[in-house]
C-alpha cells in the first residue's frame, strides 16, 4: 500500500498529519467525503476477498468504494502506516425487530491516542463524521447527529444515535482486537446469502459537506441542509448514468 496515494485519494496533505485526535478527525471526515459505501461488486458478480492489497487496488487505484470490511480494513492499514495505534473490532448491527445481527456482521476500528480510545468507523453508511470517544454515558455531538455509547459490561458496548426524543441502536461491539481473517465467514454470507441485505439490491452512498447522496436500484436521494430531494431510478441505464456522474464509478459494461 502506498500511503501517499491513499492520502491523495481522500484529498489529505501528508505533511499536516500526526498521530493525534485532530488528524484522526480530519482523516475520517476526508475519507467519508471521498470514498462511498457501496455493494456493487456483489451485483456485478465480483467476489470480495478479505485482503488489504485487493482493497487498496479497488478503492485507491480503482477509484471505487466498498462495504465495511473493505473500507475499515483499508482505513485501519492507513492509520497504522501513519503511526496510530489501532485494532479492528467486531460489531453486531441492530435489526428493526430489536435484535442484533451475528458477530462479525460489521467491522470497525478502535484507535488509542494519549490514554483515550475512540470508536472509528468509515464503513457504516450514514453514521458519524468523526471518531467517538469511548466514554460510556457521555452524549457526543457529531456533525451527523448526537451519539451515545453505553457500557454493556464485560468489554461490550452499544452505540446509539439520537432520533427525535428516542435513541436508536446502531450496533453492539466488543473492544477485543480481531484479525481481518475472522470476518471471512460473515463476509461470504453478506455477499452470497439471499438473506443478506446486500444481495437484495445495489446501493452507493457518499457523505457530502452538508448532507448525503444515496443511489439505489429504485431512487436517487440527495439530502442537503435538512432538505431532501428524491427522484426515481427507472432503468439500469439510468442507474449507471447517475453512478458515473455522481460517484465517478463506471459500470462494467461502460468500463474501458
Amino acid at each position: 500500500m502506498e500511503t501517499e496515494k491513499y492520502l491523495k485519494r481522500i484529498g489529505v496533505d501528508p505533511g499536516d498529519l500526526r498521530p493525534n485526535i485532530e488528524s484522526l478527525r480530519m482523516l475520517q471526515r476526508a475519507h467519508l467525503l471521498s470514498i462511498p459505501f457501496e455493494n456493487l461488486d456483489i451485483h456485478w458478480k465480483r467476489k470480495i476477498v478479505l485482503d488489504v492489497e485487493r482493497f487498496y487496488e479497488k478503492i485507491v487505484e480503482g477509484g471505487r468504494g466498498g462495504f465495511c470490511y473493505e473500507l475499515n480494513g483499508l482505513f485501519n492499514e492507513l492509520l497504522v502506516s501513519l503511526s496510530f495505534t489501532t485494532r479492528l473490532i467486531s460489531a453486531r448491527v441492530a435489526r428493526p425487530d430489536g435484535n442484533f445481527a451475528p458477530e462479525f456482521g460489521h467491522a470497525a476500528i478502535i484507535t488509542s491516542i494519549g490514554g483515550e480510545e475512540y470508536l472509528t468507523d468509515v464503513g457504516f453508511g450514514d453514521f458519524t463524521s468523526g471518531p467517538l470517544r469511548l466514554a460510556p454515558g457521555e452524549l457526543q455531538q457529531d456533525a451527523n447527529g448526537v451519539f451515545l455509547i453505553e457500557d454493556q459490561g464485560g468489554g461490550s458496548f452499544l452505540v446509539k444515535k439520537q432520533s427525535g426524543d428516542d435513541r436508536k441502536d446502531q450496533y453492539a461491539f466488543s473492544d477485543m482486537a480481531r484479525d481481518l481473517s475472522e470476518f471471512a465467514e460473515m463476509c461470504d454470507f453478506q455477499q452470497f446469502s439471499p438473506e443478506s441485505r446486500f444481495t437484495k439490491g445495489k446501493v452507493c452512498s457518499l457523505m457530502t459537506e452538508n448532507g448525503r447522496k444515496t443511489l439505489t436500484d429504485s431512487s436517487f436521494i440527495v439530502t442537503a441542509g435538512g432538505a431532501i430531494n428524491e427522484r426515481p431510478v427507472g432503468t439500469t441505464a439510468d442507474f449507471d448514468r447517475i453512478l458515473e456522474d455522481e460517484f465517478g464509478i463506471c459500470p462494467p459494461a461502460a468500463a474501458g
